[in-house]
């Protein structure tokens, strides 16, 4: 694979101002002041940067969507979505943790690009780690006026809503209202925190930007494939030896992410199925994972990368298990704003456990894929629709492993499947095939 080249080399956790600037930090933030906002947002169109979060929508159009000051005399925010709360997904943690600074220094081009003086980043409250940590951090700049210019970076620690990962959401929360989605349009960039031009972006796509800007938008789109340029940091967990954080180049197999990064499957144990990027995306059969990561190969096998959390299940895990365990999060998360949502992932729970427990028949499979029909796509926010779209996969790709079920009166695992224990990523592993940038 080609290296990234870029300016700033990073080999371990950066966390100090003197280290980073040590490495070449905040060069990119000059190279950007010495641009034009609109200058700024042509190299993040020009990289074809898209969204880290899971939307995957292009960056560089989503700032450039955010009206001009003097057709809309609003103030612009820019509010940094890092209340990562999908299972499987861990990335922006270590970001975090890691290189506070450069995301700082990423927070500072886009206020830049974006012409705003207020950004606000909002935290997972379960995350006192890396809040401290970017806390610290920004504490650091405080008597660096060169550096913060006339931008505010307020951290605001979240309450633990799964729902405030939507955007909208999130933006109710912040402004100290019930998290729950809003309608749409209007959108963020017109109407986003206290009804002025907001752009809402993610940890990970704000950490991307400054090298972007040291190496120029072409080159960075020269990485990875056609419409997944760049590389992507991915959280693999589950049943495999290395779990952890690992940055690729996009379009790098998922076969070898998981056997050759991640070690493949540990004791002898055979691959079963994998959860490609976080619990609200389609599963893979082990058959189905000689495919690209990137965003055009997924969508052919109707997943996505989402918000890059891989979670390798082996042969001992009960499919069934797997539709109840992530059912339960959707049930329990659901803000109940919307019916479908409310009441349709209550339902597919009690059905899941039913099956579970061989009190189901066999029309009770086909209601739980008629209840599947019945959210999908009648939600305000995806949360209702994913745990749908999941569970109607489980179903899809296992039905044999469900029929099993109400044949044999209960699970077939009798108490062997791998989710009698928790699934949880082991040891955490940093490592780079593409380049030594952390992030």
């Amino acid at each position: 694979m080609n290296n990234v080249a870029t300016e700033i080399v990073l080999k371990d956790a950066t966390t100090s101002l003197a280290e980073y600037e040590a490495a070449g930090g905040y060069a990119a933030l000059a190279q950007a002041r010495a641009l034009t906002p609109e200058q700024v947002t042509d190299e993040l169109i020009t990289s074809e940067l898209r969204g880290r979060g899971g939307a995957f929508f292009p960056t560089g159009r989503k700032w450039s969507f955010v009206p001009p000051k003097n057709t809309l005399p609003k103030p612009h925010y820019l509010v940094v979505n890092a209340d990562e709360s999908e299972p499987g997904s861990f990335k922006d943690n270590e970001i975090l943790s890691r290189v506070p600074h450069r995301f700082i220094e990423g927070c500072l081009i886009t206020a830049h690009a974006i012409d705003c003086t207020n950004v606000f980043v909002y935290i997972r409250g379960e995350y006192s780690g890396p809040y401290e940590i970017l806390v610290g951090a920004l504490e650091e700049l405080r008597d660096r006026k060169d550096i913060r210019g006339d931008v505010t970076i307020v951290v605001h620690r979240g309450a633990g809503a799964y729902i405030c990962g939507e955007e909208t959401a999130l933006l109710e929360s912040l402004e100290g209202k019930r998290g729950q989605p809003r309608s749409k349009p209007p959108f963020p960039a017109i109407s986003g925190l206290y009804a002025s031009p907001t752009v809402v972006n993610n940890v990970e796509t704000i950490a991307t930007v400054p090298p972007i800007i040291a190496m120029g938008g072409a080159e960075f789109a020269k990485l990875g494939v056609e419409n997944t340029r760049g590389t992507r940091v991915v959280s693999i967990s589950g049943n495999v030896v290395n779990g952890g954080n690992y940055e690729i180049e996009a379009g790098m197999s998922l076969r070898d992410i998981i056997y050759d990064l991640g070690g493949g499957i540990p004791d002898g144990r055979t691959l079963k199925a994998v959860v490609p990027g976080g619990s609200s995306t389609v599963i893979l059969t082990k058959d189905e994972i000689d495919v690209g990561y990137d965003f055009e190969s997924l969508a052919k096998l109707q997943t996505s990368m989402g918000s890059a959390g891989i979670v390798v299940l082996d042969d001992r895990c009960c499919i069934v298990q797997l539709g109840i365990r992530f059912s339960e999060f959707y049930e329990h998360e659901s803000c109940g704003k919307c019916t479908p949502c409310r009441e349709g992932t209550r339902w597919l729970t009690a059905i899941l456990r039913k099956l579970e427990d061989g009190r189901a028949g066999e029309h009770e499979l086909d209601l739980l894929l008629d209840v599947c029909d019945r959210i999908n796509g009648k939600c305000l926010c995806p949360l209702g629709d994913s745990d749908a779209i999941i569970v109607a996969s489980y179903v899809a790709k296992f039905r044999d492993e469900f029929v099993a079920h109400i044949e044999e009166g209960g699970c077939p695992f009798g108490g062997a499947s791998s989710l009698d224990h928790v699934l949880a990523p082991v040891a955490m592993h940093t490592h780079s095939p593409v380049a030594e940038v952390p992030a």
